[in-house]
């Protein structure tokens, strides 16, 4: 029988977040169980009994996230971030020097995560290995977007250094091409519901594969029969078999209370237009693009998120604010509002939704493309800096 540890470890792989020769997960069931021995087990071991947890990871990042995350640990003892997942999940990421127990611990017992400098990720979680996937996926994520945005502001000023120009160009080196896909997925009408449940599972797997989302973010949805069959929150899209919720339009149940937050948003998207297939997921290079602005001084600066007067877009996609959930600023103020005049919406520094009137083909495809334009667009500004990568 598999290990919760196990699972966890082969997504870490698979998703190429870790090596598994480096990487170090542990579970406690009547005592400790590690997947590997490692002289460092026993530093973690200590780190276990000082908090009330039941499982553990560490790991250096695979590449390019480790040469960008020991950059940005080697210049900081916290590093602060403007996307989504950091505000939501992480509030920021503390930094420590010493792979020691005490310090480790000290940083764990106030926030999800910690880096050692020069040596890798430590998370925790309270009830299940789950949560260390989740949240060393985010620290990644979140560092991959500060990394390149960062990047990008200091070659637009001239003030990029030696040291960040060879940490970039190592970090190209690893970075993948953009992925060339070609795919097809059933197409619509569907004549029962198994055949939506399996629509949308169908399309959560490459979603993702291909990187286009990271742990637990992201979510996708298909409306049929007036019922909105949506991704429950904290789902894998990759695994999205039994946990996809059948949501009445007119409310008349309560099997929303398990679908994903932005429930509300994919509602008002299929009910105020002929969109019926959602998908929404966190490309890296559309939420690098979303938080880079012109304007300086901006009376707004650190509400971007929240409340941006000012109409951007990367060529014919519009960058809107909004935050997860209902409220006077949430995206389901601004998305839905987006996705009637345009084929896509970038939410500023948290992912890209897109709809489709007939089945998944067609957002699919837009997502993939409007995650391609934008890492294009990514590369004509550096160009521009005098930058030639």
């Amino acid at each position: 029988m598999e290990r919760l540890i196990d699972r966890y470890e082969n997504k870490l792989i698979k998703q190429g977040l870790a090596e598994r020769s480096q990487l170090l997960m542990a579970e406690i069931e009547t005592e400790i169980v590690w997947n590997r021995d490692d002289p460092k087990c026993d530093i973690l071991a200590e780190v276990i009994r000082n908090l009330n947890i039941s499982s553990l990871c560490f790991s250096p990042p695979a590449e390019p996230y480790r040469t960008l995350v020991d950059f940005l640990s080697s210049r900081a003892d916290t590093i602060t971030l403007k996307d989504n997942e950091t505000r939501l999940f992480l509030h920021d990421l503390p930094v420590i020097r010493e792979f020691s127990a005490e310090k480790i611990v000290a940083q764990l017992k106030r926030r999800k995560a910690v880096i050692v400098d020069g040596h890798g990720v430590v998370t925790y979680g309270t009830v299940s290995p789950e949560q260390t996937f989740v949240v060393y996926s985010s620290v990644l994520f979140s560092c991959f977007v500060k990394f390149f945005a960062d990047f990008l502001e200091h070659s637009l000023e001239g003030t990029v250094s030696d040291e960040e120009m060879t940490a970039f160009k190592r970090v190209m080196e690893y970075l993948p091409p953009s992925p060339q896909i070609d795919m097809t997925f059933k197409k619509a009408p569907f004549a029962s519901e198994n055949e939506v449940y399996d629509a949308v599972s169908e399309v959560g797997k490459p979603v993702v594969n291909y990187g286009f989302v990271d742990s637990v973010m992201g979510n996708i949805s298909y409306l049929h029969n007036d019922i909105l069959y949506i991704s429950q929150t904290g789902s894998f899209l990759d695994e999205l078999e039994g946990f996809i919720d059948p949501c009445p339009v007119d409310n008349s149940s309560c099997t929303g209370i398990t679908a994903s937050s932005e429930l509300p948003a994919h509602m008002l998207i299929v009910t105020d237009s002929p969109k019926r297939a959602i998908l929404h997921g966190h490309p890296k290079f559309s939420v690098i693009m979303s938080l880079v602005c012109d304007k300086k001084d901006c009376e707004f600066d650190g509400q971007c998120h929240v409340n941006c007067p000012d109409p951007r877009y990367v060529k014919d996609i519009p960058i809107v604010s909004g935050e997860t959930g209902t409220g006077p600023n949430a995206l389901c103020n601004t998305v839905p509002k987006a996705l009637k005049e345009h084929r896509g919406a970038i939410v500023y520094g948290h992912g890209v939704f897109t709809a489709g009137q007939d089945d998944f083909n067609e957002p699919f495809r837009n997502l993939i493309d409007i995650e391609k334009m934008c890492r294009t667009e990514y590369f004509e500004k550096l160009k521009k800096a005098g930058i030639d990568v």
